[in-house]
């Protein structure tokens, strides 16, 4: 099957917005609050997950199980850190702080989908390649195309010939069908207030999504916008598939931590409900 490179299509399309042009986020107050746990993966792509590896829940997966169903047990990760960080499966070096919580807040109305993290990023990563950027954060939306995207999460499109993996190429991330949404704030960039909105979309800047964030003392805000009109996967009465990803410390590539595959309910019940505003 053809792949579907996200490199060309995603991660090309790059748009730097003015303070001035971001969407206003709703009233936050009104939204309930979530808990999700992001994690440090390691080098353990797709292939790994699916059997390619000693990875118990390959047989789990193949019988619909999603991976957040396993691993996470009332709230709080199930997973083998030890192992996570160990030269088995984290060549390169593990940061110290293996696993944090984010807070998600999310909400909707006619015209966009809002999610909202709050969080405090640690220090001490291994790797710090990205000497621009203290911090990225990223959500990304798989649609109904995807395989395993509403079962694996962004690990639909981490591969082991990933550029930056143990045995990667020059490739960058992809899915063998379907596509991903993906939005992502950096902190590089800076206007008169001091930060300014990234915008990148996995349908080639067509996706009309912008991100705004700040950091206040030792914590960030980030609030994305999503525009429904026209999205099929995005509507409201639906539970939405999401992920999110967090490059702290200047971390380049996979060395970031990663939340499993959730879902907002946008009217619908979902590991995230989404307030309507």
């Amino acid at each position: 099957m053809k792949k579907n490179l996200v490199s060309l299509a995603v991660f090309g399309a790059f748009v730097a917005l003015s303070s001035q042009s971001v969407i206003a986020a709703p009233d936050w107050n009104k939204a309930a609050k979530s808990t999700i746990h992001v994690f440090h993966p390691g080098a353990a792509p797709i292939e790994w997950i699916q059997g390619k590896g000693e990875h118990s829940g390959a047989s789990g997966l193949k019988k619909g199980e999603t991976c957040a169903g396993c691993h996470i047990e009332d709230g709080k990760l199930s997973l083998d850190l030890k192992r996570l960080a160990s030269k088995e499966m984290e060549p390169k070096g593990a940061p110290k702080t293996m696993t944090y919580p984010v807070t998600v807040q999310a909400a909707y109305d006619a015209s966009n989908l809002y999610v909202r993290l709050t969080f405090k990023a640690p220090t001490g990563g291994f790797d710090k390649s990205d000497k621009d950027n203290e911090l990225k954060a990223t959500v990304m939306f798989p649609n109904d195309k995807v395989p395993l995207g509403d079962q694996a999460g962004c690990w639909a499109a981490c591969h082991e010939d990933a550029k930056g993996m143990p045995k990667g190429k020059d490739k960058t991330k992809y899915v063998s069908a379907g596509a991903m949404d993906l939005v992502q704030w950096k902190s590089s960039g800076k206007s008169a207030d001091g930060f300014v909105a990234d915008k990148r979309s996995m349908e080639g800047g067509k996706a009309g999504a912008t991100a705004e964030g700040a950091k206040a003392g030792d914590t960030y805000t980030v609030t994305f916008t999503r525009k429904l009109a026209g999205n099929a996967v995005l509507a409201a009465g639906k539970a939405v598939p999401f992920g999110i990803a967090i490059h702290a410390d200047n971390a380049g590539g996979r060395f970031h931590h990663v939340s499993f595959g959730h879902t907002i309910g946008l009217g619908a019940d979902g590991d995230v409900k989404a307030a309507k505003q």
